[in-house]
């Protein structure tokens, strides 16, 4: 039986919803880290690639691939894996590298864990962060992946 186009208006405004939420978040944890916790953040522009990765046996890093949308007629940018990359000068004078994936619910899929690792393992980021909404009203929780997801 077809979709009446009620039922996919519905599913349409709830995907704006989610996305617009998901927007808002992200801005919301980048201010904290900038303002409370002391990062300087700026937008990740790259990503794994697994496949090419496992085929040369080594990290392949490429840059995010731009999507776009027709329907808005634009181009989103910024859709690289981890969300944010992140640094800190500490007091000894050197600097950490942080990664930060910004998840609502805090878990990622097996692909976004396959690529942390191998982030990891390459030393590109000295820890990767999962920023998720907190039980606490208005708060975020930062996990490290590597205490999530027992990892190296």
């Amino acid at each position: 039986m077809p979709k009446k186009k009620n039922e996919l208006s519905e599913k349409s405004i709830q995907g704006k919803k989610s996305r617009a939420k998901g927007q808002r978040f992200e801005a919301k944890v980048r201010q904290d880290l900038e303002e409370n916790l002391g990062w300087i953040v700026s937008k990740w522009m790259n990503t794994v690639d697994l496949e090419k990765s496992s085929k040369i046996g080594k990290l392949a890093l490429v840059p995010a691939k731009r999507k776009y949308n027709p329907f808005l007629k634009a181009l989103s940018i910024g859709n690289g894996f981890p969300d944010f990359v992140c640094f800190k000068r500490n007091p000894n004078r050197d600097y950490e590298v942080i990664g930060l994936e910004v998840k609502a619910n805090g878990y990622l899929d097996k692909t976004e864990r396959d690529m942390c690792v191998l982030l990891l393992e390459n030393k590109i980021f000295s820890r990767i962060l999962i920023a998720k909404n907190s039980k606490d009203k208005g708060k975020i929780d930062y996990t490290d992946f590597n205490v999530k997801y027992n990892n190296l």
